[in-house]
Order: C-alpha cells, then structure tokens, then sequence
C-alpha cells in the first residue's frame, strides 16, 4: 500500500492508503476544518524524518524544561512557548522550536 503525505492548512499527515482520494479522507476525518493544500505520493513506502532537519542532536536532545512547561501549559503550544521563554530566556523562535520538537516526540 503506498504512502501519501497530506498537508493541510496547519498540519502534514502520514497515511497508508490505496489512492490519494483515501488519503485525502485520512485528513478529513482526522482534521475536519483543516483545507486540504496537497496530496502526494511519497516514493518509497517509509516515512524518514532528519534530526538535524528537526535541530536535534547530542546537544539538543528534548529536554525537560520544555516537557515540563507543555504539563503546566496542559498540552496548550502557545502557552508552553510563552513558558519556555520565560523559564529559560529564549527568544520566540527558539522556544517554539524546543517546544515543537518535544510535542514531535511525544510529550
């Protein structure tokens, strides 16, 4: 079965799926109120993500600053960066990318 990736107006999606019409429905059912921006076949049938691509690496592993600043924040993005920066001192970008990082992750 063929790997579509699936972007939408705020997320990328990863699916299985036959033909891209069932992958488009993966995003829709998934994110209702998202708009669908592309569908596209991916070449192989695995998924790779760099950890360099997402600023990970032996220096950078996630940390628990920012695991701890997503628990007091309840999962909440926006709130969990605003933490972040003033926990550590980081500046916006910085902190969105931490925080980001570590919900990729599984936070």
């Amino acid at each position: 079965m063929p790997l579509f990736e699936i972007e939408t107006s705020a997320h990328i999606l990863i699916a299985w799926a036959d033909e891209p019409e069932q992958a488009e429905k993966v995003a829709r059912t998934e994110y209702p109120t998202d708009e669908i921006i592309r569908v596209s076949k991916r070449p192989r049938d695995t998924w790779v993500l760099s950890k360099a691509f997402l600023g990970l690496n032996s220096h950078n592993e996630p940390c628990e600053i920012a695991r701890d600043c997503l628990a007091r924040a309840a999962g909440d993005k926006l709130h969990a960066i605003r933490l972040y920066c003033l926990d550590t001192g980081a500046d916006l970008n910085e902190a969105r990318r931490v925080i980001e990082t570590n919900m990729s992750r599984g936070w």
